[in-house]
């Protein structure tokens, strides 16, 4: 299992098992947010927020939301706006203990041009 959260600590996410990778991604917004994702289903990925707690972006074909926690702003997944169940979703490990996800497997997506990994 690996747990985060963000930095003021309202948010907080569980992710039952683990990731076969992390993924580092060069799309428009992945690469200035500088996230560290862990994909999964939901129920496979908990997210925990108080109400109001969350603020969320989308842009585009609208498909994904990226969300921050509405105090000290850290990105801390991503969800389908679809609603098939379960939804697409990840977590940005960035905001995991380091030594919690150390053992990894990091790969880089090329979500700006090709949509493949690059290694």
């Amino acid at each position: 299992m690996i747990t985060g959260s963000c930095h003021c600590g309202a948010v907080t996410f569980t992710y039952e098992g683990e990731p076969e990778k992390l993924v580092v991604c060069n799309c428009s917004i992945c690469r200035r947010l500088a996230t560290l994702w862990a994909h999964g289903p939901e129920g496979v990925i908990t997210i925990q927020a108080p109400a109001e707690g969350l603020r969320c972006y989308s842009w585009g074909d609208k498909g994904l939301e990226f969300c921050a926690c509405a105090t000290c702003n850290c990105i801390t997944h991503w969800q389908a706006r679809s609603t098939t169940q379960p939804r697409n979703m990840a977590v940005n490990c960035r905001l995991s203990e380091p030594a919690d996800i150390a053992h990894l497997r990091i790969r880089h997506f090329d979500g700006a041009d090709s949509w493949k990994f690059l290694d």
